[in-house]
């Protein structure tokens, strides 16, 4: 064949207007290994690679030595009782119920026996706080005190 035929088969090829026919002349010039110019030695590979995996064919027992080769996985379903299922609740139920124990726990550490609230003084002893204000004296003199100590705020107030 004529190396000019071959160059314009070749730009048709790549514009992709050839035939089947032109394509299989293309292959069967790249196939002779003789007489090929220089500057189409470069597609030799391609038509001659392509004529190769065109003869290719797989074995009549491909298909099964592939399902030979491979695994079918197992399945295995669990039973899954009432108390299984349950379980991240149950978890999270105990998690609260010590939550506020804890709260209730830290709640009642601030108040002594007999229901008055402890306060810590300078020190650092608890001292509590309603019996100080409460002490035995009358309740007149607890009056007293009260008014002196507005008097003393509203004097303070008036100076500033």
């Amino acid at each position: 064949m004529d190396s000019e035929h071959i160059e314009q088969l070749l730009e048709r090829y790549w514009k992709c207007e050839t035939s089947l026919e032109e394509e299989a002349q293309l292959r069967a010039y790249f196939a002779e290994a003789g007489n090929i110019p220089a500057h189409l030695l470069r597609y030799k590979d391609l038509f001659v690679y392509q004529q190769l995996q065109h003869d290719a064919r797989l074995s009549d027992d491909f298909d099964e030595r592939v399902l030979a080769q491979v695994e079918v996985p197992v399945v295995k379903a669990r039973r899954m009782s009432l108390m299984s299922r349950f379980m991240p609740l149950f978890k999270a139920a105990a998690v609260v119920a010590v939550v506020l124990s804890l709260g209730n726990v830290m709640q009642h550490s601030f108040y002594d026996g007999n229901g008055e609230m402890a306060t810590a003084d300078t020190i650092g002893k608890q001292i509590p706080a309603p019996s100080v204000a409460l002490s035995e004296e009358t309740p007149a003199t607890h009056e007293q005190q009260i008014l002196d100590s507005l008097q003393r705020v509203e004097k303070q107030e008036l100076k500033k």
